[in-house]
């Protein structure tokens, strides 16, 4: 599998980069007139100057702006000359500055520490800094990595942040960030996404590349009775897929025999389901889900393993194409109420196909749905995808692209400019095919056709061998939890459509 790149790595500075935990800690201890314990960790470790202040005036009585003010020259008069870069810092820093991968500097402290630190550290390194002056919301809120992506025009799911508190990991968890935390003063549990180290020794750019997620490339193809409408139509499928460097494609229409022609042809695995669904990938198959002798409509599954502990259910659907919703509402001019009414045949194998994939996470459902969604039509609560999207579904394609009227990423029909019974009406264009999933990041996605295809009924040369266009979806999958591991050794453009030349 492809990984993603490393863009940027974004640093946690007090106990991360520097030994400045225990400066805090000892602060604090100052103004609070006693000894710190455990208990007090999750209001101390982490916490913005203010928070703490907030927290020790409510058990003094004290005034909040008065602790700040104290707890500020208490921790900047230790910083001043206690400063100790933390094992393996300045290695890496220097590392990442040889391969030109930009750091930034995060940080819940003020800025007039966080100078004071970078002037120890060598402001030179570090290409961004965000403080808790810089931010409305600090740690734990995402606010400040996200503000350190955006100065470095870079996507928090392409960087890894490094951090040594449970605060600063879910401020950078929820910023989208990869997470290698290299705990300080208080423990920190693995989690997806999340790595634990005991130190810095030894860690470059490369074993933090590793961490990134994997990117997976997922088709849905209604393949129009498998292609048999336009000649070398086989050919001309494998060229696709080659180009548009899909690794999974949920196929409809298949003809029967289509899925395991491709899958031989690509050297990759598949599964057929009855004679109209198929799925092919270019990872193993593991299991098989769903009814195998499935009818014309309905929903076939595999689970496909990733590597390592990774695993990732698909499925592809075909629902039914009577009663087709834009025919009558262009047509027919049918009320909403109407045109809802008409849905319950898809409405029910769209319930189906969603108890068969009950709870599982990360899940792709692929299909021809043969229905608008809800999302593009803004009159029409298209029952269909809102079902899929009260099952926890998310549509990728309006993911990437929000405005319908700026994507509408029609993939019905790209051989239709008029409807077929000869009257001359234009075709209702309309999105129908869909990539939903539960449970992982969406990168991009994007309509795709080949070339300029001929209208009905001149298709036979047409390069493009379907009447729908493609839809296709990029994700970032995340490793599954990591095992805890010993102190020096490291655990494992969204555009509308996309033509191919």
């Amino acid at each position: 599998m492809r990984r993603l790149p490393l863009r940027a790595v974004l640093f946690d500075m007090d106990g991360t980069l520097v030994d400045t935990e225990r400066l805090w800690w000892e602060a604090v201890e100052r103004v609070a007139g006693r000894a710190l314990t455990e208990a007090d960790q999750p209001e101390v470790l982490g916490r913005p100057v203010e928070h703490t202040a907030a927290w020790l005036a409510a058990a003094t009585g004290r005034s909040t702006a008065d602790l700040a003010a104290e707890l500020h020259r208490e921790f900047a008069a230790r910083v001043r000359t206690g400063i100790v870069p933390r094992p393996g810092a300045l290695d890496l820093l220097d590392a990442l500055a040889r391969d030109r991968i930009p750091a930034a500097l995060v940080t819940a402290s003020p800025r007039s520490v966080a100078d004071t630190v970078l002037q120890a550290l060598g402001a030179h390194r570090f290409a961004v800094s965000v403080t808790a002056d810089d931010t409305e919301h600090t740690k734990p809120a995402p606010d400040p990595y996200l503000a350190a992506c955006h100065a470095l025009g870079t996507d928090p799911i392409t960087c890894v942040a490094v951090e040594d508190t449970e605060t600063g990991v879910r401020s950078a968890e929820a910023a989208g960030c990869t997470v290698l935390a290299v705990p300080s003063l208080a423990p920190i549990a693995t989690a997806p996404g999340r790595t634990v180290r005991a130190s810095l020794t030894g860690v470059g750019p490369r074993q933090l590349a590793d961490l990134l997620p994997y990117e997976l490339r997922v088709m849905s193809w209604n393949l129009w009775y498998g292609g048999t409408k336009v000649r070398d139509h086989w050919a001309k499928q494998l060229k696709v897929i080659a180009e548009t460097g899909a690794d999974v494609v949920g196929l409809q229409e298949t003809n029967g025999t289509a899925a395991g022609e491709l899958a031989e042809a690509l050297g990759w695995y598949h599964h057929r389901a009855g004679q109209n669904l198929g799925i092919i990938s270019r990872h193993p198959i593991t299991s098989r889900l769903g009814d195998p002798d499935v009818g014309f409509y309905g929903a076939a599954g595999v689970r496909i393993a990733l590597g390592g502990d990774r695993e990732i259910e698909v499925w592809t659907a075909h629902l039914d194409c009577a009663a087709y919703g834009p025919y009558d509402a262009a047509f027919d001019k049918l009320p909403a109420p109407e045109l809802i009414a008409h849905e319950d045949v898809r409405l029910a194998q769209m319930r189906d196909t969603l108890r068969r994939i009950g709870g599982a996470a990360p899940v792709v459902l692929a299909g021809d749905f043969n229905c608008p969604s809800h999302l593009d039509w803004p009159d029409v609560a298209w029952p269909v995808t809102k079902a899929a999207e009260e099952a926890g579904l998310r549509d990728s394609y309006r993911e990437a692209h929000p405005d319908p009227t700026a994507a509408p990423g029609h993939t019905w029909s790209p051989i239709h400019p008029v409807h077929e019974d000869g009257s001359g009406r234009p075709e209702p264009q309309d999105r129908i095919d869909y990539v939903l999933h539960r449970g992982l990041t969406v990168l991009d996605s994007s309509t795709v056709i080949t070339g300029t295809p001929h209208p009905w009924p001149h298709v036979a040369g047409n390069d493009w061998p379907s009447d729908h266009a493609a839809v296709l979806t990029t994700f970032a999958v995340r490793a599954g939890t990591q095992p805890r591991v010993a102190a020096a050794e490291l655990s494992n453009t969204g555009q509308d459509s996309v033509r191919l030349p």
